[in-house]
């Protein structure tokens, strides 16, 4: 691991320091997990934004998936 150094908000400082007391765990812990959180969420918006942009690009088509509405049908 690397120490790096940041500069954070007098608030912004004392609400991590809570959360973290909270939780049982270092402020260091909860910063790495709250930035693996942000960039799995950052990745996952990416990555919605490139399904979106393919489904512009190329629209479903009458019909297409049609094939699979008796898969759908779940009986009772």
């Amino acid at each position: 691991m690397k120490v790096v150094q940041m500069t954070l908000d007098d608030s912004l400082l004392e609400e991590v320091d809570r959360a973290a007391t909270a939780l049982g765990t270092t402020r260091s812990a909860f910063t790495r997990d709250a930035l693996r959180t942000a960039l799995v969420s950052l990745r996952e918006r990416e990555l919605e934004r490139k399904h979106r942009e393919g489904y512009q690009r190329h629209p479903v088509r009458p019909g297409e998936f049609s094939i699979w509405e008796d898969e759908q049908a779940w009986g009772d």
